[in-house]
């Protein structure tokens, strides 16, 4: 019965996860979008597909700049499909025009997790083009510091921890089904 309120209330509108990279948006994303029937897109998955190469390759040939402008049309389109519930990069929602398509067109969840865990998370994996620094830890934590208060505009927060991730994906559901019938917190 929990997730066809849950469906309900949604109205079609797409579940959109944010926050950082390590934070398990595509992990959780994928039991959270089995959990409640709807399609699961990874929003980098589908910006690597429409531009031909890696994420890794677009930031080294084209910059940053021009991989946010693709991430933000690539998005504007996902938000389009109805039923959907899609994982994005962890600088999507710190642009605001993307921000601002996510808040419009659906349903925004931060999944924050603390710096130890983020950091065990992100150095099991070479292909994470903001942290290929001298310093990744100081990177992160810059990064920390400069997206958290931006992610914090998310409808709903759920904070990740070391546990199973269908926990976080039960805990995603109740706080989605308290927010979107007004019945609860937005933690």
């Amino acid at each position: 019965m929990e997730r066809e309120a849950l469906i309900s209330l949604l109205a079609g509108r797409p579940i959109v996860l944010v926050g950082m990279m390590g934070a398990g948006k595509t992990t959780v994303g994928r039991k959270l979008a089995s959990r409640l029937g709807l399609a699961f897109v990874d929003s980098d998955d589908a910006i690597e597909a429409a531009a031909g190469m890696k994420i890794e390759d677009i930031f080294a040939t084209r910059g940053e700049a021009e991989f946010r402008a693709g991430e933000t049309r690539v998005i504007s389109r996902l938000l389009r499909e109805p039923d959907t519930l899609i994982a994005t990069g962890g600088g999507a929602f710190i642009n605001p025009e993307t921000r601002e398509l996510i808040k419009a067109g659906g349903i925004s969840v931060w999944i924050k997790a603390d710096f130890e865990l983020l950091f065990s998370r992100v150095s099991r994996r070479s292909n994470r083009p903001l942290l290929k620094t001298a310093d990744p830890r100081a990177t992160l934590k810059a990064l920390i510091d400069q997206r958290y208060p931006i992610y914090a505009e998310a409808d709903v927060t759920i904070v990740s921890r070391d546990v199973p991730q269908d926990v976080v994906a039960a805990d995603i559901i109740a706080a989605l089904s308290a927010h979107l019938s007004g019945t609860g917190p937005q933690t």
